[in-house]
């Protein structure tokens, strides 16, 4: 893919989200905590958000061609149903992303008050109020 490419930022999106994927997948060292699930959730939240429109930009080089009559349909295929289809996908898609959208930032809302009982932990005992 050239450099000048816009498929490419979502090739390296996927990447990303694959190492997420991998790396989140027990709980470890700096994923242990309701603040790292609120740290991640927000940053899905905010992917998650853009995912609309880039379901609508993704398609535009295909309305491009398609509005100049140079669209071509293996095996003779008919261009017009298959452009139908694709754009029936796309808002499909677009109503699938916001209602992704809608329940991520639920989780969000609702990961953001939670905190850790520190109460017994030993690397923690340093930070509970003593009483003299």
């Amino acid at each position: 893919m050239s450099d000048n490419n816009p498929a490419r930022h979502l090739s390296a999106a996927a990447e990303g989200i694959r190492t997420f994927n991998h790396t989140s997948h027990s709980v470890g060292n700096g994923w242990t905590y309701p603040s790292h699930a609120y740290s991640a959730v927000g940053n899905l939240s905010y992917l998650v958000g853009m995912l609309e429109q880039a379901v609508q930009q993704s398609v535009r080089p295909v309305m491009y061609t398609y509005e100049h009559g140079r669209v071509l349909i293996d095996n003779g295929g008919d261009a017009d149903a298959k452009v139908s289809e694709l754009v029936a996908a796309q808002r499909d898609a677009e109503a699938a992303a916001a209602a992704l959208t809608a329940a991520v930032q639920r989780m969000h809302n609702a990961v953001s008050p939670m905190g850790l009982d520190t109460t017994g932990i030993p690397e923690f005992e340093d930070d509970e109020p003593h009483t003299d």
